[in-house]
């Protein structure tokens, strides 16, 4: 670490003095091997010599197709002519031959067939077509390592067996190609040894094969595996008809497929997770977060004070050395789509076993795992982020230097004299710390904001007296240059890589050059604002963005609402995968008032139904229930299901308190008080801070509040609580507010076609049927068609849907749910039904509907008079 020293002395002169910097230790000369290696390994991470190898794999897939099949022909006829092939002219091996596809065709058919694994290597066909549909497509069709697996042993089982046959029959000269020559020599050898108990040994490879194949512990649990495959193979295929163009995986509510003791799984793991450390080298350009210390002895006289105090000031300049960032790639195949294995499956483990519920399933299952309807979605890799030019925030020594002396002269005018200063670089702004003399007011340095920031001839100071956690003063003065901050440097940091937090968001840099990630799930509900064109869509984007690079499908569900109509129209191609929205709704993107009204309301009643399934499990949080479902302590068939985050996020809220106002004030305050222990979680935007728009009821339940640049102070108070956010520089400049902390950030650029990417390459992948659905709501205006329902018409399940009411004395939608294992628009049309024939009262929001008959001899005689009226 190297440091200036500078002396100034206002009576003996100027004097400079620089300490020796240490001389850095030459590097080694690399060896002409690594380079040559370094050479291949970045000539076989080109896209294009990975797109060429794709399609070499295609091709020779369908040569030796055509090869094999022309060898079942044409095979011994060619048998001569391959046997003479180095004794035979090439243009007159080519002319004698008669497979289909010449000498090389027949060359290879004979070797593959007749001399390795006969009619088995077949097998080896699928392997190729699956690596280059891969490479080609970024998909997979199959899984290639179990395709690989199976196909590799099933070519040498299969080849033994035939080779058996083969022997036994005597019959080598004529069906030797069946089982190929390693068929037959394993045969014969094993002949040799055990005679007919070759047989058994064959059986017995292929059981062993198929209880590693299969993960197989049990008789019983290789029965369930066999009848789930089946079924998922039959409801695939049902998928498939009605949705060709991208196959679909039919979401099971309770899958037994183990997933803890997965040994290809865990192959599969250590296959992706090895990759590539690649060190960042150290950038010439000076670092950011430089620590600058000035420490004065200042003899400023409290009168007379002359336009240039005589000080002797001394600081230095610390540049902490920047550590290597590793990057990290996958495999020349899997390079455009990385991702972590952990990730994936993050329930499956350290889950506390919780004491077993009589009503539970028998303890014998194995974990419930949700990411297995998406068992091959991959996350989206850092690749398709852009790399932004490395511009740091440069503030030189003079510059520093110029700003300490017209603070120090600035305050010394008002007779403020200063004991130390300290400076710290940021991306957008270098904080001064200063610790004045002792017996000046705070308030009085406060006050003289626009002086000191007249004197710097600076867009606009922001001053924190005193900065929290320390006995300093802070002054916060933009940068001339200003660093931009791109969303994959920030995404590439330590700090959101091994983030374990539940819903981890990437906030962007602060002024200590530090990223600064948070969970959502704590904070737990998040309120932005800023002026037009200062950041706002951008830092929607970017917590978007973060919760799609680190959550499953099954985890995560957004509820989008863009009044604007253009701002989130780009996440309409994750609808399968991560947006949820009412039933019979086109479109999952929410721009119209009314349906904004309706997916509120609909969201307080998933609301009351998860506290509902909360209760009945005897869990507080989202977090303890699907911990005690994936443990199997609950049971779908009383109504329990996996629950995944669900996000509302809200882009322009002024323009739907203009147009509704109430309608839309209440159910977000509703959910602002209620719905953080049940996962569902708010980030609402808003262009206009004023009274009328964040309203103190909305204000009280969003203690996380992010403000970017506003246009007057009284706009920061509303937001804030305090000024400061007038005073941003624009551009990702931001303010936020956790509790009662202010945090100083500059919010990550993410551009439109950076987001256009991760949503291409999310909704190209395999996805849910539909996007998730949310439970319907019927407004005040749906019970006035009570006159149009025909009582005579009435559904098969009336009669014992007016029972359970009448026992529970709940008119309760989800209560016939539960009880009746219906869907919801069935329940719905039961209770209006029973709304028309007088059994219970009519809607009241969220409340359940009152039961107007009071025991079930009443209920007994109304139906009894009901029927006769029907006759």
């Amino acid at each position: 670490m190297a440091k200036n020293t500078y002396n100034k002395s206002g009576n003996n002169g100027n004097s400079y003095r620089k300490e020796k910097e240490p001389e850095e230790k030459k590097s080694t000369p690399k060896r002409r091997g690594n380079n040559r290696w370094e050479r291949m390994t970045a000539a076989f991470s080109d896209p294009r010599m990975k797109l060429s190898l794709g399609l070499l794999l295609l091709f020779l897939s369908f040569f030796l197709s055509i090869a094999f099949i022309s060898y079942l022909f044409t095979g011994k006829a060619d048998q001569s002519m391959v046997g003479s092939v180095n004794e035979t002219p090439i243009r007159e091996a080519g002319a004698e031959t008669e497979n289909w596809l010449g000498v090389t065709g027949a060359f290879l058919a004979h070797w593959l067939i007749y001399k390795w694994f006969g009619i088995a290597a077949f097998l080896l066909i699928p392997i190729l077509f699956l690596g280059g549909y891969k490479i080609v497509f970024k998909r997979e069709l199959f899984p290639i390592g179990r395709m690989t697996q199976f196909s590799l042993f099933t070519a040498i089982w299969l080849s033994s067996l035939l080779g058996y046959l083969v022997l036994t029959t005597q019959q080598q000269e004529w069906l030797g190609f069946l089982s190929g020559g390693i068929g037959y020599e394993l045969a014969s050898f094993s002949h040799d040894l055990l005679g007919w108990g070759t047989l058994l040994l064959i059986a017995f490879a292929l059981v062993v094969f198929i209880i590693y194949f299969f993960n197989v512990t049990t008789i019983r649990s290789f029965n369930v595996k066999i009848n789930e495959t089946i079924r998922e193979i039959e409801e695939a295929g049902k998928e498939e008809v009605h949705i060709p163009e991208v196959p679909v995986v039919v979401p099971s509510q309770w899958n037994t497929i183990p997933t803890n003791n997965d040994p290809d799984l865990a192959k599969f793991a250590v296959a992706v997770d090895k990759v590539e450390k690649i060190a960042v080298e150290k950038p010439e350009v000076e670092p950011v977060g430089q620590s600058m210390h000035f420490e004065t002895n200042l003899t400023t006289p409290k009168r007379d004070i002359p336009r240039k105090p005589t000080t002797e000031v001394a600081f230095s300049i610390e540049q902490p050395n920047i550590a290597d960032i590793p990057l990290t790639t996958g495999s020349p195949i899997k390079t455009e789509i990385p991702f972590k294995i952990e990730d994936s499956l993050p329930i499956t483990e350290n889950i506390p076993v919780l004491p077993f519920d009589k009503d539970a399933l028998p303890p014998d299952l194995p974990n419930y795992d949700p990411t297995l309807d998406l068992a091959h979605y991959q996350y989206p890799s850092l690749d398709l982020l852009d790399e932004q030019p490395i511009e740091k925030a440069h503030v030189s020594v003079e510059e520093l230097e110029a700003n300490k002396d017209k603070i120090v002269e600035t305050l010394g005018h008002y007779g403020i004299g200063i004991a130390s200063i300290k400076a710290t670089i940021g991306p957008t702004v270098t904080l001064y710390e200063i610790i004045p003399e002792a017996g000046i007011r705070i308030s009085k340095i406060k006050s003289l904001e626009d002086d000191i920031a007249l004197s710097l001839a600076a867009l606009g100071i922001r001053i924190i007296a005193p900065i929290p956690g320390k006995g300093t003063i802070g002054i916060e003065v933009p940068n001339k240059k200003r660093e931009m901050v791109s969303i994959k440097s920030v995404m590439l940091s330590p700090a959101f890589q091994k983030s374990d937090k539940d819903l981890p968001v990437v906030m962007g840099k602060t002024i200590s050059n530090e990223v600064f990630v948070t969970d959502l799930s704590k904070m737990p509900h998040l309120l932005m604002a800023g002026a037009t064109g200062q950041g706002k869509s951008v830092g929607l984007n970017v917590v978007l963005a973060s919760l799609i690079y680190k959550k499953h499908p099954s985890e995560l569900k957004f509820v989008l609402v863009d009044p604007k109509k253009v701002e989130l129209t780009l996440f309409n191609k994750i609808e399968r995968h991560f947006l949820a929205k009412l039933p019979g709704d086109e479109d999952a993107i929410i721009t119209d008032t009314k349906k904004v009204v309706h997916t509120l309301n609909s969201l307080c009643v998933e609301m009351d139904l998860r506290y509902d399934l909360l209760r009945d499990a005897e869990c507080r949080n989202l977090k303890e229930y699907n911990t005690k479902f994936v443990n199997r302590r609950l049971n779908p068939e009383k109504g329990h299901r996996f629950l995944p985050y669900i996000v509302l996020v809200v882009d322009e809220l002024a323009d739907l308190m203009m147009t509704a106002g109430k309608e839309v004030e209440q159910p977000i305050a509703r959910l602002a008080q209620l719905a953080r222990a049940i996962g569902i979680h708010l980030v609402v935007a808003t262009q206009r801070p004023s009274v009328n728009v964040i309203t103190g009821i909305i204000k009280a339940n969003f203690p996380a509040r992010l403000s970017f640049k506003v246009t007057s102070k009284i706009d920061s108070r509303t937001i804030l609580d305090t000024g400061g956010a007038d005073q941003l520089v624009g551009q990702g400049d931001m303010l936020l507010m956790m509790g009662s902390e202010i945090i100083r950030l500059q919010c990550p650029f993410v551009k439109t076609e950076e987001v256009e990417r991760i949503c291409d390459f999310v909704g190209g992948q395999r996805g849910y049927p539909n996007a998730y659905q949310l439970p319907e709501f019927e407004g005040d205006d749906s019970g006035s068609g009570k006159e149009d329902i025909d009582l005579a018409n009435r559904d098969s399940m009336f009669e014992e849907a007016a029972r359970i009411i009448v026992q529970h004395q709940q008119g309760s939608t989800s209560l016939l749910q539960r009880r009746l294992k219906l869907g919801y628009n069935r329940a719905g049309r039961l209770i209006d039904q029973l709304e028309a024939a007088g059994i219970v009262g009519p809607f009241e929001g969220s409340k359940a509907r009152e039961v107007l008959i009071p025991d079930e001899y009443s209920l007994e005689q109304l139906i009894n008079k009901m029927n006769d009226d029907r006759k």
